[in-house]
């Protein structure tokens, strides 16, 4: 079946998380990802916290399904040539380099657009152009801090806290696929190519906005009545740690559920909405809450909030928490179990929407990935393994038009 990014060749220059992940997914949605890796060594995650020896790790099977893998060192000069025709015959190249590396390389943004004025140049940066740290080296857990999520993540009276979701790597990633798809489009209207360019503090603080909303509020007023510190605790001048309270002015909180003492999983997030007040106390068996003046409002609940989940949580500790969402969704609360990796890994739901795949690979067999988190009413995006390192350098090097004998004097000048 034809899919919406059949015709669309990618050059892929990433490494490590947030460029891979962009790529993959323009690979699940038809487009022609070309790897280019260093011979040899190829994407540092190959190597990295492997399972099986000899074979590629997780971290980089689990980044770059569907994708073709080209060995090539572009600081040979045969190396450059075969780099040069990619360029001219490829609609998009993405890189995540320190900054300068394109130009020190000799494919500077000039030079890319003299070879293909058609060329989408995407870059993953940590910083964007311009600020006064676009020197700096970020991963995950930098752009978390830099991007404001860790100073609102954890309880008040803790440390700042890292959220094991990339929110720094795979987020910016998604970014940065919008950034490129929405060039494409501009491209068909003006015949142009652009440099697109996303920053990875710049994809956590835009998952922070209500954040930054709450930081505006604080000032205005003194005070967040949703969070758990209000009407008891005190507000500084800056937005605080809320623990489990949500972010979108719901009362929530992990509550525990039967066996928790010996699983540590054994909870469920439980939100506490105006409109479903009055379910909740008819789940609970509290019919009288409903109209007491100080359960009936939000405002009157707060003061009691903690009571209100400590009264929950006596009603759980004989339910296990899916027995629990169970009876709850009938009253449509919006609540859900916490879920372990293993539990999501088995989940047959998300085996049969694609979310969780199961992918034969060449020498480490099978193993689980993510699918595509996007679904489709026409298109079901297939997942395949990723390659081997250089895998398709010769599939490559001959849909650019050299010979055997040609590719054979590149292996031997060892630029491919």
């Amino acid at each position: 079946m034809t899919k919406p990014l059949d015709g669309i060749k990618i050059i892929d220059f990433t490494h490590v998380q947030a460029g891979p992940a962009c790529t993959q997914l323009l690979a699940w949605f038809g487009a022609d990802v070309i790897k280019v890796e260093r011979p040899g060594s190829g994407d540092v995650t190959r190597n990295q916290l492997r399972d099986i020896p000899d074979a590629d790790a997780l971290y980089f099977t689990m980044l770059n399904s569907n994708k073709k893998s080209l060995t090539l060192d572009t600081k040979k000069p045969e190396g450059k040539e075969v780099l040069e025709k990619l360029i001219r015959e490829s609609d998009v190249l993405v890189e995540n380099f320190g900054p300068g590396a394109l130009d020190r390389m000799g494919f500077s943004w000039e030079r890319l657009n003299e070879l293909n004025p058609k060329m989408i140049v995407a870059s993953v940066k940590g910083f964007s152009d311009g600020h006064h740290y676009d020197d700096l080296k970020v991963y995950e857990n930098v752009a978390q801090c830099a991007g404001g999520a860790a100073s609102t993540t954890g309880f008040w009276d803790g440390p700042p806290t890292i959220s094991a979701a990339a929110l720094g790597d795979s987020n910016t990633g998604m970014h940065l696929a919008i950034g490129i798809l929405t060039a494409l489009l501009g491209r068909d209207k003006t015949g142009k190519g652009q440099k697109v360019a996303v920053s990875m503090q710049d994809s956590v603080l835009n998952l922070c906005r209500v954040k930054l909303r709450d930081q505006q509020r604080l000032e205005r007023v003194g005070y967040l009545e949703e969070y758990p510190q209000y009407p008891h605790g005190e507000f500084g001048d800056v937005v605080p740690r809320g623990g489990n309270a949500g972010g979108g002015g719901q009362p929530g909180w992990v509550l525990k559920c039967k066996g928790w003492e010996t699983d540590s999983n054994a909870y469920i997030y439980f939100t506490i909405q105006g409109h479903a007040w009055e379910p909740i106390c008819k789940a609970l068996g509290k019919p009288e809450w409903i109209d007491d003046p100080a359960y009936r409002t939000a405002e009157a609940r707060q003061p009691h909030i903690f009571e209100i989940f400590k009264t929950i949580e006596t009603w759980l500790a004989d339910k296990t928490k899916f027995e629990a969402v169970d009876i709850l969704r009938k009253f449509d609360i919006p609540c859900a179990p916490v879920l372990t990796m293993k539990e999501l890994a088995n989940d047959p739901s998300l085996r049969a929407s694609g979310t969780i795949v199961e992918v034969p690979h060449k020498k480490r067999g099978s193993y689980l990935t993510v699918g595509s988190p996007i679904k489709f009413s026409d298109m079901k995006p297939e997942v395949t393994a990723s390659p081997l390192l250089g895998e398709h350098t010769d599939e490559v090097l001959a849909s650019l038009g050299y010979s055997k004998q040609e590719i054979f004097n590149l292996r031997e000048a060892k630029a491919v």
